[in-house]
């Protein structure tokens, strides 16, 4: 993971645009600690080029350590590019471009330049990328830049305006506060070009069949389910994402999700001699149901397993530095991601890049516990739509920023394109979520039943049956339950009533509904200040389901200031038949094992 910035179209003189450039993008320096490469075309108009511009990066060496500084150049000096992420089909891409061509280095993301050669600044040189992805790209020639964002937007990307007309171009937002008068998330699987009949524009490239515009009320897909299918997918998505030419390893919380991908790498690695020994990561309090769940996970499948412990008072003492970290004031976001953040920096400490983390199977799955309220197959469908379509401002965000603070990269395999397109194909009735009274044992289905369904292989189990059957857990709860407590403490000591009373007239815009979330609110304005910086994060109610779709669904969901998910456990007793208990999610004997078919 890198960190990106451009300013386009500057009027500033070469030697003042360069000192802007520099001062700008080296506040993107953790992202990329390795190297750093600046780049300034000077105005000339005799060449076309009215306006000067700049293009830097922040290099997180994973790919090609020696040789694939950015930005990268073509051959003939006209195109340069610097990107943020991993394109993993790089090699294929190569394989099948018209022209034949020789790469200058070793980097995956050197590719898209005979791509462009190929096809141009059109979205269908964005459609042959797989992977996460923000890149800036400027040809000389025509004096065209373009710059895109990944399908999710699994890779952070802001693009800013400033006072003279230039454009900023950004990995975070930290580099536009004070040089933009005007800034926002650059949607994700979005092109933005400087030339041709969309100029200015955004132009949405990633269109799936199942969600063409990434928004609800479209018509259902209807696949039937076949777990080999949707097994092997999710295999090939993993496998692609093990390519790294540094150490690396993966997170392992120990629910379903993290230890899915821990057990597909680890049975990758032992059919290759290439691979060392798996390493795996698990953070939480002492005690916390992860940090016994994901050592139960790591025994079976033989990883060399760091379990960190962090203690209330260092998690709290973090809680600044996250937010100015993640560049978000969201309740649930801050609260998952500071044992994350304090887990990147012991991880970067043994000398590992990269780790390989389970984000998005909630979403695409209808993970969360609120789903057990869907009403039929269309809000359900709708809703893991909306899900993905704003995973960006909050999942992806997390991880991608926590891990990056401290240079590592964080990769996401749920997300990948190629098995989004078998998951959210897949008839939603097939992950409807089937259970209580009127439900008979043989069609109790539990939560992500689809998913878990495909990787039961009672001949050849991939794990074992109490963490494939473990019910859904947040992060922010299963590092341990007194972490939430203690932030609630905390902010019911520094935030008055009469401070809480008085927050719609100091935060009129997504005006916080707990004084937890006040407090986080105020330290963002700290480092974020304006309106432009507030309207970045999405809002509105802490709640657990963040739609007023859901809300819906149970009417109680509509006065839940609280989005732990102990704030659902009426939901959590539903699913075990009461036996809900604070210290422990892990049931001795899972229900579908019972009604297996």
């Amino acid at each position: 993971m890198c960190g990106i910035f451009s300013i386009f179209s500057s009027s500033l003189p070469e030697a003042d645009l360069r000192k802007e450039l520099v001062n700008c993008s080296k506040k993107l320096r953790h992202r990329g600690p390795d190297w750093s490469g600046y780049m300034v075309i000077e105005a000339d108009a005799s060449k076309g080029i009215p306006l000067a511009h700049g293009i830097g990066h922040e290099r997180l060496a994973i790919m090609d350590p020696e040789s694939g500084s950015q930005p990268l150049v073509s051959r003939d000096g006209n195109v340069v590019v610097a990107a943020n992420g991993e394109i993993y089909n790089f090699k294929e891409l190569y394989t099948a471009l018209e022209k034949p061509y020789t790469p200058m280095t070793g980097s995956d993301c050197e590719v898209i330049l005979p791509l462009y050669d190929q096809h141009g600044p059109t979205l269908e040189m964005i459609r042959n990328l797989r992977g996460m992805f923000s890149f800036i790209l400027y040809d000389k020639s025509t004096d065209t830049y373009l710059v895109a964002r990944d399908h999710i937007g699994i890779t952070p990307l802001y693009i800013g305006w400033g006072n003279d007309g230039s454009v900023y171009v950004s990995s975070e937002l930290k580099s536009l506060i004070g040089e933009c008068n005007k800034f926002q998330n650059f949607p994700p699987g979005h092109i933005y070009c400087s030339k041709g009949e969309h100029a200015g524009q955004f132009q949405r490239w990633y269109k799936p069949n199942w969600a063409p515009e990434m928004l609800p009320g479209g018509m259902m897909p209807r696949e039937p389910y076949q777990a080999d299918a949707l097994r092997h997918a999710f295999e090939r998505a993993v496998t692609r994402r093990m390519m790294s030419d540094v150490p690396w390893g993966v997170l392992l919380s120990g629910g379903l999700d993290s230890s899915l991908v821990a057990a597909i790498c680890s049975r990758q690695m032992r059919l290759s001699s290439n691979f060392p020994k798996l390493h795996s990561f698990t953070v939480g309090l002492p005690g916390a149901p992860d940090i016994g769940a994901a050592k139960k996970v790591a025994d079976k499948l033989g990883t060399i397993h760091h379990e960190y412990t962090y203690t209330l008072e260092e998690g709290s003492d973090a809680i600044p530095d996250v937010i100015r970290t993640l560049e978000t004031y969201d309740l649930t976001t801050i609260r998952a991601s500071t044992p994350m953040y304090l887990m990147a920096r012991k991880i970067k400490a043994m000398g590992i890049k990269m780790v390989i983390s389970g984000e998005g199977a909630d979403e695409v799955f209808g993970g969360y516990l609120y789903f057990h309220k869907a009403p039929n197959e269309q809000e359900f469908f709708d809703e893991t739509v909306d899900k993905l379509s704003r995973l960006h401002m909050f999942d992806c965000l997390r991880c991608n920023k926590a891990m990056s603070a401290w240079g590592v990269e964080p990769r996401v395999p749920f997300l990948d394109a190629d098995f989004l397109q078998v998951a959210m194909n897949l008839d939603p009735n097939e992950k409807m979520i089937r259970k209580g009274p009127g439900i008979s044992k043989a069609d109790t289905r539990i939560e992500k039943w689809s998913i878990r369904k495909a990787f039961d292989t009672p001949d050849d189990p991939y794990l074992p049956d109490e963490i494939l059957w473990r019910q859904k857990e947040q992060f922010s709860d299963g590092v341990g339950y007194g972490w939430v407590d203690h932030l609630k403490d905390i902010a019911e000591k520094e935030i008055s009533d009469q401070m809480f009373a008085n927050a719609p007239n100091r935060f009129p815009h997504n005006t916080p509904t707990t004084k937890e979330g006040y407090r986080y609110r105020r330290i963002f304005e700290e480092f974020y200040p304006g309106e432009a910086a507030e309207k970045t994060v999405p809002g509105g109610k802490s709640i657990a389901c963040s739609t007023e779709r859901a809300m819906k669904w149970d009417a109680s969901f509509s006065t839940r200031a609280d989005p732990s998910g102990r704030a659902m456990a009426a939901v959590h007793d539903d699913a075990y038949d009461g036996s809900f208990e604070a210290d422990t999610k892990v049931v001795d004997e899972p229900p579908t094992k019972k009604v297996k078919n």
